[in-house]
């Protein structure tokens, strides 16, 4: 019996830096500074900061002379590639290109016009640097929200084919697409529709998603959608939230789908009448813990023996708690039985064998 795994569409791929974005490459996770970009010390320290929480590509707000500017010594020092996100002036997106940008994120609908777009193209293809195009449910033009009566998934793949074309015919076709809406299903269906027609790499996310709450919620469900679909190559969640959080959503995303590993990934049972321990409690505890450990490994906390080791039978290592006692279990199976206040503590043991046997795995040709 074989594993069930997402099947993701083939994409082509393009270069970001030293990153690829499409084909068989691994989704890249990527987000945006909050910062005023003019302002090199506070947003170089936010760019190492997306970094270290696992960001992958980074967009900086090129608003004018300024900021660009600033682009020049935020690349010289950033761990990560960066995106310049240009609107309304096409001058600024040049200047980007020469100051070391990594991609130019641009609306066609606002850059002025097409003239404008060919030129960004032509620069674009001299320094080898992708473009992401972008449309918007919010900046469609009049003529195609009158055609469909609204900013429905049809009118946002039709604008994007419009400005493809043009590229196309003048032979640019290193980009990436998006096609975003605060509409969950409008999103979804948009790149259902536009995955039929090209194979172009696919940035999704939904945009204006919302506060903290609310946000992950639309986020989780309009990508993870798509993604468990096989669709899209590069996602950012987009909270009204730090952009931190953003990051470590779409890591969570990705993990809960098994397209990408970044750690242990944590099995807890919803709290009910049996239990006798304050599982909430231990579950964020446990939680806490296991940022501590880097291992592909299933860890279940379980709040008594009906939900323990049978139900839980799939994670790799487990603690359940019972009457006054707790037992420590793997692969179903139980191996310990503690006083409930260890089982934390057992399971931090556990956690120290099993990396030092995968690291001793990983030595020797890879884990078993």
């Amino acid at each position: 019996m074989g594993v069930d795994k997402i099947k993701r569409k083939l994409t082509r791929s393009i270069h970001v830096g030293g990153l690829i974005i499409g084909g068989s490459a691994p989704v890249v996770i990527q987000s945006m500074t909050s910062t005023d970009t003019s302002d090199v010390g506070k947003t170089r320290e936010q760019i190492f900061k997306l970094a270290e929480a696992g960001c992958e590509l980074i967009r900086v707000a090129i608003p004018d002379e300024n900021a660009v500017k600033a682009l020049k010594k935020l690349v010289a020092g950033s761990p990560v590639p960066l995106v310049a996100d240009i609107h309304f002036d096409a001058r600024l997106a040049y200047m980007a290109i020469e100051n070391g940008a990594a991609k130019i994120r641009i609306n066609p609908g606002n850059i002025g016009g097409t003239g404008k777009l060919l030129e960004l193209a032509g620069m674009a293809d001299k320094y080898k640097v992708p473009i992401r195009i972008g449309v918007n449910a919010g900046s469609l033009n009049k003529k195609i929200l009158q055609k469909y009566g609204g900013p429905y998934s049809a009118a946002l793949v039709e604008s994007a084919l419009a400005y493809l074309e043009v590229l196309e015919a003048d032979g640019f076709s290193n980009f990436v697409v998006s096609l975003k809406s605060s509409d969950v299903y409008t999103t979804i269906s948009a790149y259902r529709l536009f995955s039929e027609k090209r194979d172009y790499p696919l940035h999704i996310g939904i945009t204006e998603a919302g506060t903290i709450q609310t946000g992950i919620i639309k986020g989780a469900i309009g990508t993870g959608t798509l993604l468990a679909e096989g669709i899209g190559d590069t996602i950012r969640i987009s909270l009204t939230a730090s952009p931190v959080e953003e990051v470590i959503t779409a890591r969570c995303i990705l993990q809960s789908l098994g397209l990408r590993i970044f750690g242990p990934e944590l099995i807890a049972c919803p709290t009910c009448g049996r239990c006798t321990v304050d599982l909430i409690n231990l579950a964020n505890s446990a939680e806490q813990l296991l940022k501590n450990y880097s291992i592909p490994i299933k860890v279940a906390v379980m709040g008594c023996a009906v939900n323990g080791p049978g139900e839980a039978k799939e994670a790799d290592i487990g603690i359940c708690a019972g009457k006054k006692r707790g037992m420590l279990f793997k692969h179903g199976k139980v191996v310990k039985t503690v006083k409930q206040e260890k089982l934390l503590e057992v399971l931090k043991e556990e956690l120290d064998n099993e990396t030092g046997r995968y690291n001793r795995q990983k030595k020797q040709g890879g884990p078993k």
